[in-house]
C-alpha cells in the first residue's frame, strides 16, 4: 500500500522513506515470527522489530537533538525495564534490555523531531511522534502480558496501538516528499 501511494520513484529519491519502507518490511517479518512464538520464534520476532527500530530511528534523524525528551524517554524505559526485570530469565534478561533501549531511542528521535510551537511544525512530524509513542505502548503491553501477568484486553490493545503506530510512521514518510517539493518551489 505504501508503494502504491507514493510510487517507486518517490522511494528512489527519499532516503528516509526507503528506511521507513525497510522498517515496515522488517515489521512484517517480525509479525510472521510472532505468529509462531509458541514454537520458539519470539526471539526472531524481537530481532526483526529491533532492526525496525534502528531503521525508523535513522529515518527520523538526529536533528534537532533535544536531550530533554530523551531524558524523559530514558526514565520511562528504565522504569519499564525495572518493572519487567523480576519476571525475565535467561537471554530475555539482556535481550529485553537491548530492545527497550532501541525502541526508546526510536521514540526519542521521533519525539525530538516534533516542533509544535513554531513555523517548523508539520503533521508528518506529529504523525511520527504519535506513531512512536503508540509503538512503545504496544510493545510494553506485549512484554507485560508475556512476562508479567495477563493484561485484560491485551490483544485489542496491542493490535490497535501497533497498527495505528505503523500507519502513522508510514505517513510520516510523506514529509520527505513535501520537503523536497518546498525546496524546489523556493528555488523557482
Amino acid at each position: 500500500m505504501f508503494l502504491l501511494a507514493h510510487g517507486i520513484n518517490f522511494l528512489g529519491t527519499q532516503p528516509s522513506a526507503r528506511k521507513i519502507l525497510a522498517g515496515l518490511i522488517f515489521s512484517a517479518l517480525g509479525d510472521a515470527f510472532l505468529i509462531w512464538q509458541e514454537q520458539g520464534y519470539f526471539i526472531h520476532g524481537l530481532l526483526m522489530f529491533a532492526i525496525t527500530h534502528v531503521l525508523y530511528s535513522s529515518a527520523f534523524g538526529m536533528k534537532p537533538m533535544k536531550p530533554v525528551p530523551g531524558y524523559v524517554v530514558m526514565v520511562i524505559c528504565g522504569v519499564s525495564y525495572l518493572m519487567l526485570y523480576p519476571y525475565l530469565s535467561g537471554p530475555f534478561t539482556y535481550l529485553v534490555a537491548v530492545y527497550i533501549t532501541l525502541i526508546g531511542f526510536m521514540g526519542w528521535r521521533a519525539i525530538a523531531g516534533m516542533q509544535l510551537f513554531n513555523d517548523l511544525w508539520t503533521w508528518t512530524k506529529l504523525s511520527a511522534c504519535l506513531g512512536a509513542v503508540l509503538f512503545m505502548v504496544s510493545d510494553l503491553t506485549i512484554a507485560v502480558n508475556k512476562f508479567c501477568f495477563p493484561v485484560p484486553y491485551s490483544r485489542a490493545i496491542i493490535m490497535a496501538t501497533y497498527y495505528a503506530a505503523q500507519m502513522l510512521i508510514a505517513l510520516s514518510a510523506v514529509e520527505c516528499k513535501d520537503d523536497h517539493d518546498r525546496t524546489i518551489q523556493k528555488m523557482n
